[in-house]
């Protein structure tokens, strides 16, 4: 939400960039595109609906972690989640969480071919 205030509300950058920057780059590096990353026949079904003009204030109180603080305490942003499907399983709808522990799937990323600082921008 942070990212989407920040970077597509302010005019930073476009939705389509948010989707490069937040999934499918960090898939890239982590070696685990296209299974992830990627909404294609094959892949991970992991599906975020965002609602870009929804409101909300971001605090510790209602973020589904165990955790009792939030950096970004009392932030107002404008773009929020409202539904997120794992593997094709809604498990977030709204407010309510739906997931059960160890639903999550591991997905070994490949050891790293050569030094991190080496690998140059997407």
């Amino acid at each position: 939400m942070v990212m989407w205030q920040l970077g597509v509300n302010s005019g930073k950058f476009s939705p389509s960039r948010f989707v490069e920057l937040m999934s499918t780059n960090p898939a890239k590096i982590f070696g685990c595109y296209p299974q992830k990353g990627t909404i294609a026949v094959g892949t991970e079904a992991d599906i975020v609906v965002w609602d870009p003009q929804s409101h909300h204030t971001i605090s510790a109180s209602t973020h589904h972690m165990r955790c009792d603080y939030n950096v970004y305490e009392g932030m107002k942003v404008t773009g929020v989640p409202q539904k997120v499907y794992l593997r094709g399983k809604l498990i977030v709808d709204g407010d309510k969480w739906y997931g059960k522990n160890g639903e999550g799937k591991y997905v070994r990323a490949p050891r790293c071919p050569r030094p991190l600082t080496k690998i140059r921008a997407l």
